[in-house]
């Protein structure tokens, strides 16, 4: 599947993703997952990162990070080349760990850096494996509420200030907003699957950026990209029937995201429409 080409600048902020290669599992334990955030924060150190939020689940993790140089694709090959190969040596295996490269989109901090927190955060609970984001040892919500230590670069300060002056007020509020998200639906306005914000936003960050490399093709510009398809589908078979039906991407390209065959593909395909 062609990908868009990477855009750095000063300040940029990014919604993060990366899943196990053929949708394994990443994080076998505790100890896997504590080593991943050891290493994600000797890189939010070494290049000044700020860190807003984070969420590791089984087999994929977010983030959301600003960077304050032009520095994530160096940081994300520490982040990943550093992980996979402990997780690779500690377990015995070979191989990739991840599914390909990363995804990174361009967000909006002025218009989405609340919604999209929260939205990172209340993934377990969305995936039915807490009630309650409290509940989820593994995501930044815990630090930010004082329950968990914090990690180098986490903006939990600076995120609770967007909720009061004062810290257990804002918590609180924070807290509130949080659970308000459950059950909501989070649609996103995702633009050549790579911006997370309105048409001035793209506008003004092309003009700081390099634009979109032309590999993306005109079809899938305007259509959500996969990532987003399925986050915010109940399962990956009804992800891979909305993916087909936007038109923007083929057979092919929807069975090399999610890891199968595009004979498979076209099977779950078909039974959208009873085929």
């Amino acid at each position: 599947m062609s990908r868009p080409q990477r855009i750095e600048f000063a300040g940029a902020c990014y919604h993060v993703m990366a899943r196990g290669n053929a949708r394994e599992r990443i994080y076998l334990d505790d100890e896997d997952r504590q080593w991943f955030l050891d290493g994600l924060s000797r890189v939010c150190d070494r290049f000044g990162w700020i860190l807003w939020a984070y969420c590791l689940m089984d087999n994929h993790y977010h983030l959301l990070v600003e960077t304050e140089q032009p520095t994530l694709s160096r940081g994300m090959r520490e982040v990943n080349g550093g992980y996979s190969q402990r997780f690779n040596r500690r377990h015995g295996r070979v191989g990739h760990v991840l599914q390909g490269r990363y995804k990174a989109i361009l967000v909006d901090k002025d218009a989405y850096l609340i919604e999209l927190q929260r939205y990172i955060v209340l993934n377990p609970v969305r995936a039915g494996l807490c009630g309650s984001a409290g509940d989820w040892r593994w995501s930044s919500y815990a630090a930010v509420m004082g329950q968990a230590e914090s990690l180098p670069g986490l903006a939990a300060d600076r995120l609770l200030s967007l909720f009061g002056t004062e810290r257990t007020a804002a918590r609180t509020a924070f807290a509130r907003f949080v659970a308000e998200g459950v059950g909501r639906v989070f649609e996103p306005e995702v633009q050549a699957q790579c911006f997370l914000g309105s048409e001035n936003f793209v506008a003004n960050v092309m003009g700081m950026a390099e634009p979109v490399s032309a590999e993306v093709p005109r079809r899938q510009r305007l259509a959500p990209s996969l990532p987003q398809i399925e986050a915010d589908a109940a399962h990956r078979d009804e992800a891979i029937r909305r993916a087909y039906a936007t038109g923007a991407y083929t057979l092919s390209e929807i069975g090399a995201y999610f890891g199968l065959h595009y004979a498979t593909i076209s099977r779950i395909a078909r039974k959208a429409s009873g085929g």
